[in-house]
């Protein structure tokens, strides 16, 4: 099923024009037109899905497989010092996208990409307060 709205359908399609990497029968991944740093991809479900709260765990198992195999690639012939994996869910997450995507994002030394905040020591019993309740989901 396709979104006939959502951009990245249309690339599945073949309606807008990509520079595709890789692709099986449920995943794809291409490059980034707006890319971070050289070789930034994408990997996504073929099938639209807005969200990781939409999808089926197989449908994450797939998408992670192909994206494990983007980076074993880009590690061999990009040789980047290090790689970030970045997947937003919502608005308030920063998804500006919403159908699914891993930003597969190399980086280099002196690269322009920098954290989007500054970690902080949390309190200790709001930590463990919160892993009850994540741990609790579990029963």
């Amino acid at each position: 099923m396709t979104e006939t709205h959502c951009v990245f359908c249309r690339i599945v399609a073949g309606e807008i024009p990509s520079t595709r990497v890789i692709e099986d029968a449920r995943t794809l991944c291409f490059m980034d037109i707006n890319p971070a740093t050289p070789g930034h991809c994408l990997v996504i479900p073929k099938i639209h899905r807005e969200n990781i709260y939409t999808m089926a765990e197989d449908e994450c198992l797939d998408v992670m497989r192909t994206t494990k195999r983007v980076v074993d690639a880009i590690a061999s012939t990009l040789k980047p010092e290090g790689l970030n994996l970045l997947q937003a869910n919502g608005l308030h997450a920063w998804q500006t996208v919403f159908h699914f995507h891993i930003h597969v994002i190399p980086r280099y030394v002196n690269d322009p990409i920098k954290l989007p905040w500054i970690p902080r020591h949390g309190d200790a019993e709001e930590v463990r307060r919160n892993g009850e309740r994540i741990r609790s989901f579990f029963g």
